[in-house]
């Protein structure tokens, strides 16, 4: 397993190997004790799996605060989407700031977003699957939201057909109606 740092101190990239033939491929996406020999040491609980139909899709920026924060392994299963960690840890150098990633089923990247990080996606691709792994239970009563389009994330979006202007993602009613980061009062803390 390839494991790169980003410029967000703890989301890293994760690439396992595939060993392929003519029949298909083999990888190993997640191996506790591996992982946690190169110092992510997480305890995975639920599994999570989700399908956007449409190209434009755009899930996020979700978190779950305390007691209950997750964190998360995420992988694309098929299709592309585009991936963001948005760090909202009070205190932290890097508060705000994103980091973006393209999650294939074609590369097998994954993304690290670990607790205290906003966490979406916008589809690449028409029948895109998302899979990710969360070391909490999903807790209603702890989950939260962040508008898309107020931590500055270039999100890429693909012009229309005709050439006029960009296209508007596709939005769950949370999302559309989801504060602004800079009205946001984050319930985790940076622990330096």
């Amino acid at each position: 397993m390839q494991i790169e740092d980003t410029p967000l101190s703890g989301v890293k990239i994760l690439t396992p190997a595939r060993f392929g033939d003519a029949r298909g491929f083999f990888s190993e996406s997640w191996n506790k004790q591996r992982l946690a020999e190169q110092g992510i040491d997480l305890d995975f609980v639920q599994d999570n799996h989700s399908l956007s139909a449409e190209t434009g899709t755009l899930r996020g920026l979700h978190f779950q605060a305390p007691p209950h924060a997750q964190d998360k392994l995420v992988r694309c299963g098929q299709g592309a989407l585009f991936d963001v960690a948005v760090d909202i840890r009070k205190g932290s150098p890097s508060y705000g700031q994103w980091f973006g990633i393209e999650l294939s089923a074609e590369n097998g990247k994954q993304l690290l977003v670990p607790r205290g990080f906003l966490h979406g996606f916008i589809t690449r691709a028409p029948q895109t699957e998302v899979v990710y792994k969360c070391t909490d239970y999903y807790a209603p009563d702890c989950d939260g939201a962040v508008a898309w389009n107020s931590c500055g994330i270039d999100w890429g979006f693909a012009s229309s057909p005709d050439g006029g202007a960009d296209v508007a993602p596709i939005l769950s009613e949370k999302d559309a109606v989801a504060p602004a980061l800079a009205d946001f009062d984050s319930p985790f803390t940076w622990e330096g």
